[in-house]
């Protein structure tokens, strides 16, 4: 059996455009998802802090300090909005009993301010 639980989150980055004619997923500067342990096309949940919405889709490579929904989630988002980006990891209850995932925090700039990793 497998739990699955957060493996790392991006918290409180800045929205810093929509594009609704796009094919989708949301384009993210590579130093943030980097520092969250995160890979290009992996599949990410997203939180818009500022109207509830929540989202699936997937991570592209974005230009520095980018934030940007595309496609049909563009739709659920302003440039502007705070969001959390998200993604899982699935563990054995042995493993989960002592997981902790990796947390990066960013100023208003979507500038890394710290990360938080396991076991520091």
């Amino acid at each position: 059996m497998f739990i699955e639980v957060l493996k790392s989150k991006i918290h409180r980055a800045v929205v810093t455009e929509t594009r609704l004619d796009y094919e989708g997923s949301i384009s993210v500067d590579p130093e943030l998802y980097r520092a969250a342990g995160m890979f290009p096309h992996e599949k990410v949940d997203v939180f818009n802090l500022n109207n509830g919405a929540r989202f699936t889709t997937y991570l592209i490579d974005g230009r520095p300090g980018e934030i940007c929904i595309n496609g049909a989630a563009a739709r659920l988002a302003q440039p502007g909005d705070l969001v959390i980006i998200v993604s899982y990891a699935h563990l054995t209850p042995e493993e989960a009993s002592s997981w902790q995932p990796t947390v990066v925090l960013v100023d208003h700039r979507n500038t890394v301010k710290k990360v938080l990793k396991p076991g520091s």
